[in-house]
């Protein structure tokens, strides 16, 4: 897929007016998160009237023009550059791996598209701020990152308790992403390297899990962690252990996992009065959410924290939703700008932390610093010892 090459400080083209019309929307990638998760919720909100999907783009001709067929879709290509020309899309989807995410971006936003891009958003901290150069300053485009967990009602409930304050001051969280996964995950070329992937769990799994805990609690001060390649033979880490403490004071054990069995996603949250704790793996519904009051706090009041409404599950979906309903507004949408980097700089942070044996506070990360532009950051033990030429596209894609 051809795509533009990165103009740091350019403006993008003014956003369509989307006013009484459906948002047309483009798929970007037609793998399994393209199809499996991208396409359903597009094809959602096109039964209500809300998109269309004008486009998919993929660099296998063949494989696209039968997704195409197989799905309604009017338009294929592979090439990403002239569908932005010819179909002048309003929303463009990026299902592709990390290593595109930059350019990709790049492009779309130029051609006046808002973007939806999968995480992990881009490889280093720079990428993320080389994007972010190129979004509209007032009323889009934007680009927002998948972090579908924020979403549902579950998060919503426990987000506004958590800011009102309702069961007291947050005090000690635990952020769990404990998976696994075989020597045959990591048989695919681009996964496990930084050039294409930009890092290991903390950045392809657990990132998930981080940004809802973020969400949750606020912004992040401090953090001291450990990583370590105990199983697989990759360049990236497969484990890794942290702690953060946050600007609120609360202080969170983090774990990130692809050689966890038993597999669960997890989140505990302790607050003065009442433990929140989230258990599930790739989703979440009210469910999945559990209250334990302190035995000093009333039933009414406790059975009043427990009322998470109507069940709307995690999702894509739900993501979308808010995105269009951003889009129409003309707003920054969640998950997108400082919102979206936040989990990012974590991220960078904990690399460096671990890589560095030293404690890595928030935005000490930035121009000069190597970890700024390679999450590895050349630290000995850890920068690719290989060559780090890109693999060929038809390894890439998604």
């Amino acid at each position: 897929m051809s795509t533009s090459e990165p103009r740091s400080g350019t403006s993008p083209a003014p956003s369509t007016p989307l006013a009484g019309r459906r948002i047309r929307a483009a798929l970007v990638g037609i793998g399994a998160i393209g199809r499996g998760s991208h396409l359903p919720a597009l094809a959602e909100l096109a039964e209500e009237g809300e998109t269309e999907v004008v486009a998919a783009v993929d660099i296998d001709a063949t494989a696209v023009g039968e997704f195409c067929a197989a799905n309604g879709i009017p338009h294929a290509y592979t090439d990403l550059d002239r569908m932005l020309r010819e179909q002048r899309p309003d929303l463009v989807s990026i299902c592709t791996p990390p290593t595109l995410h930059r350019d990709q971006t790049v492009a779309a936003l130029r051609a006046g598209a808002w973007v939806w891009c999968e995480k992990p958003p881009v490889p280093t901290l720079a990428d993320f701020d080389a994007v972010q150069a190129e979004e509209g300053t007032d009323g889009g485009p934007y680009a927002s990152i998948v972090f579908q967990h924020r979403f549902g009602s579950g998060s919503k409930h426990v987000r506004r308790l958590l800011a009102e304050r309702a069961m007291g001051r947050p005090l000690v969280a635990h952020c769990q992403t404990t998976w696994y996964r075989d020597a045959a995950y990591y048989a695919v070329p681009w996964r496990g390297r930084w050039a294409t992937e930009g890092g290991g769990p903390a950045m392809g799994h657990g990132i998930h899990q981080m940004d809802l805990l973020l969400d949750l609690l606020g912004p992040w001060s401090e953090v001291r962690a450990m990583a370590g390649r105990m199983v697989h033979d990759v360049e990236t880490e497969d484990v890794s252990t942290a702690l953060v403490r946050f600007a609120n004071g609360a202080m969170a054990t983090v774990v990130n996992s692809v050689l966890s069995p038993d597999e669960v996603s997890r989140i505990r949250i302790d607050c003065e009065r009442a433990t929140v704790e989230l258990t599930h793996l790739y989703g979440h519904s009210n469910a999945n959410w559990r209250i334990t009051p302190a035995p000093d706090v009333p039933g009414d009041e406790a059975d009043a924290w427990r009322d998470f409404g109507a069940d709307v599950p995690s999702s894509h979906l739900e993501q979308l939703r808010e995105l269009v309903a951003s889009m129409r507004a003309g707003r920054r949408p969640r998950s997108s700008g400082a919102d979206g980097r936040t989990s990012l700089e974590l991220v960078a942070a904990l690399y460096k932390s671990a890589f560095t044996d030293t404690t890595v506070r928030a935005g000490e990360i930035g121009p000069g610093d190597p970890f700024y532009t390679a999450m590895h950051g050349d630290a000995p033990g850890w920068a690719p010892v290989h060559s780090t030429a890109p693999v060929a596209a038809e390894e890439v894609s998604a």
